[in-house]
C-alpha cells in the first residue's frame, strides 16, 4: 500500500483530497466535535510510503490556525503546537503522534478517528 491508498481511503469517506507534493495532502474538514465543533478548516497530513504500517507522520497539519503557538508545553490539548513549515505561514502543526496505530485497522478511516478525538478532547 502507499500515500495514494491513504488518500483513496480518505475519498471513500467523502473527504475532497488534494495532493500537495509526494507525501503531502490537504482536504476541507468541519470539525464534528468539541468547543470547535462546526469550524471549517483545511487538514494536512504528511504520508510516507509506508502507510499503512504506520500513520501519516506525527499529527495534523491545520489552516487557519486554531491555537496559540506553544512549544514549551508538549501535553494534549494546548501544548505541542508549532509552526509548520512543511505546509506554509497560514497553517500549524499539532504535534500529536497517534500512539494507539497498531491497535487499529491501520486504515484511514482509524485515522481520522484519532482527529476526531483529537478534537473531542480540545
Amino acid at each position: 500500500m502507499s500515500r495514494q491508498d491513504f488518500s483513496d481511503q480518505l475519498r471513500a469517506l467523502g473527504y475532497e483530497v488534494e495532493s500537495r507534493d509526494a507525501d503531502r495532502i490537504e482536504f476541507p474538514y468541519e470539525i464534528p466535535v468539541g468547543k470547535m465543533a462546526g469550524t471549517k478548516i483545511k487538514l494536512g497530513f504528511v504520508v510516507q510510503d509506508d502507510f499503512p504500517a504506520n500513520p501519516p507522520a506525527s499529527g495534523p497539519h491545520i489552516t487557519p490556525r486554531l491555537l496559540p503557538l506553544n512549544t514549551e508545553s508538549k501535553s494534549h490539548p494546548g501544548g505541542g503546537i508549532h509552526e509548520s513549515s512543511q505546509f506554509g505561514a497560514d497553517w500549524q502543526y499539532w504535534s500529536r503522534p497517534c500512539q494507539e496505530w497498531g491497535k487499529t485497522d491501520r486504515s484511514a478511516k482509524a485515522y481520522m478517528a484519532f482527529i476526531r478525538l483529537l478534537f473531542e478532547t480540545q
